[in-house]
């Protein structure tokens, strides 16, 4: 993949007029305000902007923010400021002419930026030095070709709800709507938005219940649950409640589904969002269960969230070197708690959306180890591509499936 090939096709002539309205955006999000943050901000102050204006800002602010390291070193120098920056993301990494990039970043004379590939991965990927080190370690020999894809942003992937209606009739709905969208390769519930990103959350059909907002490689680890309607599933840490819908259309309203997460307001959102969907057979849990012995459970844990790094083009500068072990005593107590809640015979699915292995293989390979009443079993025997397999375990990448890098593993408690 070359992500440069996306940059050269950006309308870059629509931020005429715009540099000092740019530069402010990009002070703030170097500065570390969110970039997400910043850009809803943005575009609210400067309302009057057209369709074009609004994608060339949202552009600049998005990979400035993402490609600041390989820009400083275009610039030699790491205190560049953020007009600087937006001359060397538009002439060195977009091709625009340089007398024509220094006026639209509001620059004078245009600057002499380093010529040739970058000398590493960090400088080429534009990440930090430990982070690329990481990836390296990793992937080995994909490293390179991991990190091109996390340089460009992921599709919009929605989940067909089955409660309410097909995955071909949501996409005839939604093309009535205006959106045209094509299935998914891996996910008979994915369909991946084309062309220009719509107002989802303004759409009839997600405002219905029809569908959710859910990557591809997520629905892949709700579905290793495999929910039978007439069980009994937990989902130990519903969060966003994506996954929790999930499993509730998969148990087609008939069992119990519980859901736990120590944030009482993503509780409350997950019970309106339960209702939007139709879902009826759900309960909330306000407190850590205890007690239980159920069929199923789902134990998504809080992570490095190195796999999405994506869907946000400053995650990776927020992020420092003890992201990677940080979470792992949370990620092993959660684990233990979901094994005492499975019956024997049932099954408890460990997910995270990282690429590392202290928190992924190494972290089951101890569990198991201390834990002999339970087994690995092959994820998704039988439906899941074996591409989507790497030892005995599901890991979905955005280089080898076009999807945010997901990590499941499907232990059975013995009968």
């Amino acid at each position: 993949m070359d992500p440069l090939a996306r940059l050269r096709a950006q309308p870059w002539s629509a931020l005429a007029g715009l540099a000092p309205v740019a530069a402010e955006a990009l002070s703030l999000v170097l500065a570390g305000t969110p970039a997400e943050r910043v850009l809803d901000r943005t575009l609210r102050d400067h309302r009057h902007l057209s369709l074009e204006q609004r994608q060339a800002l949202k552009e600049t602010v998005f990979n400035v923010g993402l490609w600041r390291r390989r820009l400083g070193y275009l610039l030699g120098r790491t205190d560049a400021p953020a007009s600087l920056l937006l001359y060397a993301l538009l002439q060195g990494l977009a091709g625009v002419p340089p007398a024509e990039a220094a006026t639209l970043a509001g620059v004078g004379t245009p600057s002499e930026l380093a010529a040739g590939e970058p000398p590493s991965l960090a400088l080429r990927a534009s990440l930090p030095d430990w982070l690329a080190h990481h990836f390296a370690q990793e992937w080995g020999p994909e490293a390179e070709d991991f990190c091109a894809h996390l340089n460009v942003p992921g599709p919009i992937t929605l989940r067909v709800n089955t409660l309410l209606t097909s995955r071909e009739a949501l996409a005839q709905r939604l093309l009535a709507e205006g959106v045209e969208t094509r299935p998914g390769s891996w996910s008979p519930l994915a369909l991946h938005v084309e062309g220009s990103r719509p107002n989802l959350y303004g759409l009839p059909p997600l405002q219905q219940g029809l569908c959710e907002v859910q990557d591809e490689g997520s629905q892949l680890l709700g579905a290793l649950v495999e929910a039978r309607p007439g069980e009994t599933v937990l989902d130990l840490c519903a969060g966003a409640g994506g996954k929790t819908l999930q499993l509730g259309a998969s148990l087609a309203n008939r069992g119990r589904l519980l859901a736990y997460d120590p944030d009482a307001e993503r509780l409350d959102r997950l019970m309106r969002r339960c209702t939007r969907a139709a879902l009826v057979n759900f309960h909330v849990l306000r407190a850590p269960p205890t007690g239980l012995s159920v069929d199923r459970v789902l134990v998504d844990v809080p992570c490095s969230e190195l796999g999405s790094l994506r869907r946000g083009p400053d995650q990776r500068f927020l992020k420092a070197p003890t992201i990677l072990s940080e979470f792992v005593p949370l990620q092993r107590q959660l684990l233990d708690q979901a094994a005492g809640l499975v019956r024997p015979g049932g099954r408890v699915v460990y997910g995270t959306c990282t690429v590392n292995r202290a928190e992924n293989q190494e972290l089951v390979a101890g569990f198991l180890r201390q834990r002999p009443d339970f087994r690995l079993l092959p994820p998704g025997d039988g439906w899941l591509p074996p591409e989507c397999i790497q030892e005995g375990f599901l890991l979905s990448a955005p280089h080898r499936h076009g999807t945010d890098a997901f990590f499941a593993a499907v232990l059975e408690r013995s009968g």
